[in-house]
C-alpha cells in the first residue's frame, strides 16, 4: 500500500512531538532555574501554561471554523471544527489536572471558585456539551449546524477566561505576559515556556491530525453506505 500525505505528515509529527517533549521535559528539569518563593512545585507551570495556550487556540480553531461552515456548508469546515473541539478538551482538561495539583502545595487547597478557576471549569463544561450535542443528535446536516452555533456562542467565554485575573481579584498570580510594568519571567524560565509550548503544540496538531483523518473517513464510508442503498 502506497504512503499517503497523512502518513507522512503523521510520522513527521510524531518525531517531532517525541523530541520536543523529551526537550521540554530536560529543559524543565534540569535547565531552567527554581522559583524562589515555590520551589520545585512551580515547574507545573510550564505544563499549565503551554496546556491553556493550546486548549485557548484549539478553541479559536472551532469558532473559526463553525463560522466558515455556517457561511459555506462545505463538512470539511465540520470536521475541522470537531477534531479541534476534542483538542481543546484534551487540553483543558490537562489545565483542571495541573492547576489544582500545583494549587495544593502553594494555596494549601485543591480548589476554590474564584473567577479563573470557575470560568475555566464553565468553558470545559461548555466545549463538553459540544461534542455531547454532536453525539445525541443523529442527523447529519442539523448535527453540524447546532454544533456549529455552540461552536461561536461558547468562544466568548474565551476572552473571559483569558481576562479573568486582570478584571476581578482571584487567587491566581498576576500575568507573566503583557501584564503590565510587574509582569515577566526570568529569560531562562521563558526558554521552558517557549519549549514546552512548542512540544504541547505539535502533540495537538498530531492529535487534531489523526482526528480529522477519522472523520474524513467515517464521512467516505457514510457517503459508501448511501450509495450501497440505492443500489439495492
Amino acid at each position: 500500500m502506497s504512503e499517503t500525505r497523512y502518513d507522512r505528515l503523521s510520522r513527521g509529527l510524531f518525531v517531532l512531538a517525541v523530541v520536543l517533549v523529551v526537550w521540554a521535559w530536560y529543559a524543565v528539569f534540569v535547565q531552567v532555574p527554581t522559583e524562589r518563593t515555590m520551589g520545585v512545585v512551580q515547574r507545573i507551570f510550564y505544563l499549565h501554561l503551554s496546556s491553556a495556550f493550546v486548549a485557548l487556540l484549539s478553541f479559536l480553531v472551532v469558532l473559526l471554523a463553525s463560522v466558515v461552515y455556517l457561511w459555506t456548508r462545505k463538512p470539511a469546515w465540520d470536521w475541522i471544527a470537531v477534531s479541534a473541539a476534542e483538542v481543546g478538551i484534551i487540553f483543558i482538561a490537562a489545565v483542571l489536572i495541573s492547576g489544582p495539583l500545583w494549587a495544593k502545595p502553594v494555596w494549601g487547597i485543591w480548589w476554590t471558585w474564584d473567577a479563573r478557576l470557575t470560568t475555566t471549569l464553565i468553558l470545559f463544561l461548555i466545549y463538553l456539551a459540544y461534542l455531547l450535542l454532536r453525539y445525541y443528535t443523529l442527523e447529519t446536516a442539523r448535527q453540524a449546524t447546532l454544533a456549529a452555533v455552540v461552536g461561536v456562542i461558547g468562544f466568548v467565554d474565551v476572552p473571559i477566561v483569558y481576562m479573568a485575573n486582570r478584571w476581578w481579584r482571584t487567587q491566581h498570580p498576576q500575568p507573566v505576559i503583557l501584564g503590565g510594568s510587574e509582569s515577566g519571567l526570568d529569560p531562562r524560565m521563558w526558554y521552558g515556556v517557549l519549549v514546552t509550548f512548542a512540544a504541547m503544540l505539535t502533540v495537538g496538531a498530531l492529535v487534531f491530525l489523526q482526528r480529522y483523518r477519522l472523520e474524513e473517513t467515517r464521512h467516505a464510508v457514510s457517503e459508501l453506505r448511501r450509495a450501497i442503498g440505492r443500489l439495492e
